[in-house]
């Protein structure tokens, strides 16, 4: 008789973050799935999946160890440094034992481009600290095997609790002006469609450059102003924020590596789920 493939064993890096705990919820049922969290609450330290790890103290090397993962999916946050020094480590300890890496960037890898939007092929350059620091640990992870490497670009990812939501929650109650950029053109995803399309890629082991953003493109400042009328039916004050006086696009379209009809999305359907 054949014996059955063994389940992937997925650690995922900051999986107490926003859409790191996303991923976690989504993978958990169906993979021996484990996270690490920084700081401590009860929920992480009663749950036995869960490591806690600092990534400017800790060696994510331990981690590895404790729970040799098959799959190891980034969404860590904190300092640049620290983070490039354990995304070597965990090259390092993909390379000795044949592991994946699904790696989640930013559209911020092309923010030097503001004429067009970006495909999987085009050339990285940024004028950001964010934007290089992500350029970086794409460059080292694209030194791996093909067959290794998921990277992940992503554009503003939304969500019913998201930062960027309490953010603008926050403002409309403190009756802080909430900024917008008339001139920026980009587009946005879902935390819920981030985790459906990572489960695909996961399943049909994909491996490459994807660009995870809605099919269409949307101006930041209609779509936080469409966002802001979810949210509340008062008058909210707007600060306009002009970094340059023609359109620029930040905004990660797929050419390439699209992904099936249903884990695509479009911002309206963005706008839709947040209203629920």
């Amino acid at each position: 008789m054949k014996k059955a493939p063994e389940k992937h064993r997925i650690l995922i890096l900051g999986a107490s973050g926003f859409l790191g705990h996303a991923i976690y919820k989504e993978l958990g049922p169906y993979f021996r799935t484990y996270g690490t969290y920084r700081t401590s609450t009860s929920e992480f330290e009663r749950n036995k999946q869960f490591f806690q790890y600092n990534v400017e103290e800790d060696d994510v090397y331990e981690i590895l160890e404790a729970c040799r993962p098959s799959i190891v999916i980034s969404a860590l946050r904190g300092d640049f440094h620290a983070q490039t020094i354990a995304h070597q480590h965990v090259a390092e300890y993909a390379v000795q034992y044949n592991t994946k890496l699904i790696f989640l960037s930013s559209a911020n890898a092309f923010d030097a481009y503001s004429k067009y939007p970006s495909y999987e092929l085009d050339k990285t350059l940024s004028h950001s600290i964010y934007g290089h620091f992500k350029i970086k640990i794409e460059n080292m992870l694209l030194r791996l095997p093909k067959k290794q490497v998921a990277i992940l670009r992503l554009p503003m990812v939304f969500g019913p609790n998201c930062p960027r939501i309490l953010d603008i929650k926050q403002q409309i109650e403190q009756k802080e002006p909430v900024e917008i950029f008339p001139n920026l053109i980009m587009n946005v995803t879902l935390d819920k469609k981030v985790t459906q399309q990572i489960h695909y890629i996961i399943n049909r082991n994909k491996t490459g450059i994807f660009h995870l953003g809605s099919t269409d493109l949307v101006h930041h400042d209609e779509f936080i102003e469409d966002v802001i009328t979810l949210l509340t039916g008062q008058k909210v004050l707007m600060k306009h924020v002009y970094t340059t006086n023609e359109d620029r696009y930040l905004a990660v379209l797929p050419k390439f590596n699209k992904l099936p009809k249903h884990l695509q999305i479009t911002s309206q359907q963005v706008l839709e789920e947040l209203q629920k």
